[in-house]
Protein backbone atom coordinates (compact mmCIF):
# COMPACT_ATOMS: atom_id res chain seq x y z
CA UNK A 1 0.00 0.00 0.00
CA UNK A 2 1.06 3.40 -1.08
CA UNK A 3 1.62 6.71 0.69
CA UNK A 4 -1.54 8.15 -1.17
CA UNK A 5 -4.01 4.95 -0.60
CA UNK A 6 -2.85 5.05 3.14
CA UNK A 7 -3.85 8.11 3.98
CA UNK A 8 -6.78 8.48 1.67
CA UNK A 9 -8.46 5.35 3.62
CA UNK A 10 -7.70 6.95 7.29
CA UNK A 11 -10.57 7.56 9.31
CA UNK A 12 -9.07 11.52 9.65
CA UNK A 13 -9.13 14.09 7.19
CA UNK A 14 -6.15 14.14 5.46
CA UNK A 15 -4.39 17.03 3.41
CA UNK A 16 -1.20 16.45 2.15
CA UNK A 17 0.45 20.21 0.70
CA UNK A 18 3.63 20.53 -1.52
CA UNK A 19 6.25 23.13 -0.09
CA UNK A 20 4.70 25.52 -1.65
CA UNK A 21 1.78 24.65 0.45
CA UNK A 22 -0.61 23.56 -2.58
CA UNK A 23 -3.06 21.10 -1.65
CA UNK A 24 -2.39 17.18 -3.58
CA UNK A 25 -4.09 15.01 -2.02
CA UNK A 26 -7.84 15.49 0.15
CA UNK A 27 -9.51 12.18 1.27
CA UNK A 28 -12.93 11.58 1.88
CA UNK A 29 -12.84 12.30 5.41
CA UNK A 30 -11.66 16.24 4.86
CA UNK A 31 -14.96 16.14 1.92
CA UNK A 32 -17.06 15.02 4.92
CA UNK A 33 -15.34 17.39 7.73
CA UNK A 34 -15.35 20.43 5.45
CA UNK A 35 -18.18 20.04 3.09
CA UNK A 36 -15.20 20.53 -0.09
CA UNK A 37 -14.86 17.83 -2.93
CA UNK A 38 -11.70 16.71 -4.08
CA UNK A 39 -11.62 18.35 -7.20
CA UNK A 40 -12.58 22.30 -5.20
CA UNK A 41 -9.00 22.04 -3.63
CA UNK A 42 -6.61 20.24 -4.94
CA UNK A 43 -3.89 22.79 -6.51
CA UNK A 44 -5.21 25.73 -4.27
CA UNK A 45 -3.12 26.49 -1.28
CA UNK A 46 -4.39 25.14 2.02
CA UNK A 47 -4.60 28.69 3.82
CA UNK A 48 -7.19 29.79 1.19
CA UNK A 49 -8.99 26.63 1.90
CA UNK A 50 -9.16 26.22 5.91
CA UNK A 51 -8.60 30.15 6.87
CA UNK A 52 -7.94 28.97 10.31
CA UNK A 53 -8.17 30.66 13.08
CA UNK A 54 -6.87 30.09 17.16
CA UNK A 55 -8.97 30.45 20.33
CA UNK A 56 -8.41 34.48 20.43
CA UNK A 57 -9.32 34.93 16.66
CA UNK A 58 -5.05 35.66 15.52
CA UNK A 59 -5.39 33.92 12.01
CA UNK A 60 -3.04 30.99 11.98
CA UNK A 61 -3.89 30.00 7.96
CA UNK A 62 -1.36 32.32 5.71
CA UNK A 63 1.20 31.74 2.90
CA UNK A 64 4.15 30.85 4.65
CA UNK A 65 2.60 30.21 7.97
CA UNK A 66 3.97 29.21 11.05
CA UNK A 67 4.02 25.47 10.70
CA UNK A 68 5.40 26.06 7.28
CA UNK A 69 8.40 27.90 8.85
CA UNK A 70 8.93 24.97 11.21
CA UNK A 71 8.69 22.26 8.78
CA UNK A 72 11.40 23.99 6.76
CA UNK A 73 13.78 24.54 10.00
CA UNK A 74 12.84 20.69 10.67
CA UNK A 75 11.25 21.59 14.00
CA UNK A 76 8.89 19.03 15.55
CA UNK A 77 5.03 20.10 15.56
CA UNK A 78 2.78 19.58 18.40
CA UNK A 79 -0.64 19.01 17.45
CA UNK A 80 -2.86 22.26 17.81
CA UNK A 81 -6.81 23.42 17.12
CA UNK A 82 -7.99 25.62 15.40
CA UNK A 83 -11.27 27.66 14.21
CA UNK A 84 -12.50 26.99 10.48
CA UNK A 85 -15.86 26.65 8.41
CA UNK A 86 -17.28 24.33 6.13
CA UNK A 87 -18.24 25.13 2.71
CA UNK A 88 -21.40 25.96 3.89
CA UNK A 89 -19.93 28.24 6.17
CA UNK A 90 -20.93 26.47 9.28
CA UNK A 91 -18.17 26.93 11.88
CA UNK A 92 -16.45 23.96 13.28
CA UNK A 93 -13.33 23.53 15.56
CA UNK A 94 -10.21 21.01 14.14
CA UNK A 95 -7.76 19.01 16.22
CA UNK A 96 -4.76 18.98 13.36
CA UNK A 97 -1.63 16.76 13.53
CA UNK A 98 1.48 17.50 10.87
CA UNK A 99 3.29 14.61 9.11
CA UNK A 100 5.92 15.56 7.65
CA UNK A 101 7.17 12.68 5.03
CA UNK A 102 10.40 13.13 3.23
CA UNK A 103 10.35 12.17 -0.65
CA UNK A 104 6.96 11.03 -0.59
CA UNK A 105 5.85 12.50 -3.71
CA UNK A 106 7.74 12.24 -6.81
CA UNK A 107 10.96 12.62 -4.32
CA UNK A 108 9.47 15.75 -3.33
CA UNK A 109 8.41 16.85 0.89
CA UNK A 110 5.15 16.61 1.53
CA UNK A 111 3.52 18.17 4.71
CA UNK A 112 0.24 15.85 5.96
CA UNK A 113 -2.65 17.82 7.83
CA UNK A 114 -4.33 14.95 9.86
CA UNK A 115 -7.40 16.28 11.34
CA UNK A 116 -10.02 15.69 12.85
CA UNK A 117 -13.77 17.37 13.88
CA UNK A 118 -13.58 18.58 17.74
CA UNK A 119 -16.58 21.34 17.74
CA UNK A 120 -18.69 18.82 20.11
CA UNK A 121 -16.07 19.48 22.68
CA UNK A 122 -15.84 23.57 22.01
CA UNK A 123 -20.10 23.60 22.54
CA UNK A 124 -19.77 21.47 25.61
CA UNK A 125 -16.96 23.54 27.20
CA UNK A 126 -19.18 26.91 26.15
CA UNK A 127 -22.19 25.41 27.78
CA UNK A 128 -19.91 24.34 31.21
CA UNK A 129 -18.81 27.63 31.35
CA UNK A 130 -22.37 29.11 30.94
CA UNK A 131 -23.59 26.63 33.67
CA UNK A 132 -20.49 28.09 36.10
CA UNK A 133 -21.55 31.45 35.84
CA UNK A 134 -25.15 30.58 37.09
CA UNK A 135 -23.25 29.95 40.69
CA UNK A 136 -24.88 26.38 41.31
CA UNK A 137 -25.03 25.23 44.78
CA UNK A 138 -22.12 22.49 45.59
CA UNK A 139 -23.46 18.98 46.70
CA UNK A 140 -22.89 18.18 50.21
CA UNK A 141 -20.00 16.07 50.73
CA UNK A 142 -18.46 17.42 47.12
CA UNK A 143 -15.30 20.04 47.82
CA UNK A 144 -14.88 20.94 43.95
CA UNK A 145 -15.06 24.59 43.31
CA UNK A 146 -17.68 25.62 41.54
CA UNK A 147 -16.39 28.33 39.75
CA UNK A 148 -13.68 26.65 37.93
CA UNK A 149 -14.31 24.84 34.63
CA UNK A 150 -14.13 20.99 33.66
CA UNK A 151 -10.62 19.84 32.92
CA UNK A 152 -9.68 17.59 30.16
CA UNK A 153 -9.71 14.46 31.77
CA UNK A 154 -13.24 15.32 33.39
CA UNK A 155 -14.48 16.33 29.94
CA UNK A 156 -13.34 12.46 29.12
CA UNK A 157 -14.93 10.85 32.24
CA UNK A 158 -18.64 12.76 31.00
CA UNK A 159 -18.12 11.36 27.45
CA UNK A 160 -17.38 7.73 28.34
CA UNK A 161 -20.48 8.45 31.18
CA UNK A 162 -22.86 8.90 28.27
CA UNK A 163 -21.64 5.79 26.41
CA UNK A 164 -22.60 4.01 30.02
CA UNK A 165 -19.11 2.70 31.07
CA UNK A 166 -19.41 2.18 34.72
CA UNK A 167 -16.51 2.97 36.81
CA UNK A 168 -14.57 0.05 36.39
CA UNK A 169 -14.62 0.36 32.38
CA UNK A 170 -13.68 4.00 32.56
CA UNK A 171 -10.87 3.69 35.15
CA UNK A 172 -9.59 0.42 32.44
CA UNK A 173 -9.98 3.00 29.46
CA UNK A 174 -8.26 5.92 30.97
CA UNK A 175 -5.17 3.74 33.07
CA UNK A 176 -6.47 4.75 36.10
CA UNK A 177 -7.64 3.18 39.34
CA UNK A 178 -11.52 2.97 40.31
CA UNK A 179 -10.75 5.94 43.39
CA UNK A 180 -9.05 8.54 40.64
CA UNK A 181 -12.30 8.01 38.70
CA UNK A 182 -14.48 8.24 41.53
CA UNK A 183 -12.57 11.85 42.51
CA UNK A 184 -13.33 12.73 38.78
CA UNK A 185 -17.35 12.09 39.38
CA UNK A 186 -17.70 13.78 41.72
CA UNK A 187 -15.70 17.31 40.68
CA UNK A 188 -17.87 16.95 37.90
CA UNK A 189 -21.19 16.96 40.11
CA UNK A 190 -20.20 19.89 42.09
CA UNK A 191 -19.30 21.86 38.82
CA UNK A 192 -22.31 21.17 36.78
CA UNK A 193 -24.47 21.75 40.64
CA UNK A 194 -26.27 18.32 39.60
CA UNK A 195 -26.19 15.12 42.37
CA UNK A 196 -26.13 11.85 40.11
CA UNK A 197 -24.43 10.88 36.56
CA UNK A 198 -27.77 10.28 35.50
CA UNK A 199 -28.58 14.31 35.80
CA UNK A 200 -24.73 14.81 34.57
CA UNK A 201 -25.60 13.22 31.38
CA UNK A 202 -28.91 14.68 30.91
CA UNK A 203 -27.58 18.03 31.71
CA UNK A 204 -25.55 17.74 28.24
CA UNK A 205 -27.10 15.31 25.66
CA UNK A 206 -30.61 17.49 26.29
CA UNK A 207 -28.59 19.95 23.98
CA UNK A 208 -27.05 17.75 21.95
CA UNK A 209 -23.36 18.42 23.33
CA UNK A 210 -22.18 14.73 23.50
Amino acid sequence: MDLDELLSNTADGVCAITSEGKITLWNRSAEKILGYAVREVVGRPCCDVFVGRDTTGNRLCYRGCHVQSLVKMGEPIQHFEMATRTKAGKPVWIDVSILVVPGSRNELQTTVHLFRDVTASHELEAFLRERLTQSKPVPAGVAADPSSPLTRREIEILRLMTSGANTKTMAERLHVSPATVRNHVQNIFGKLGVHSRLEAVASVTNRGLL
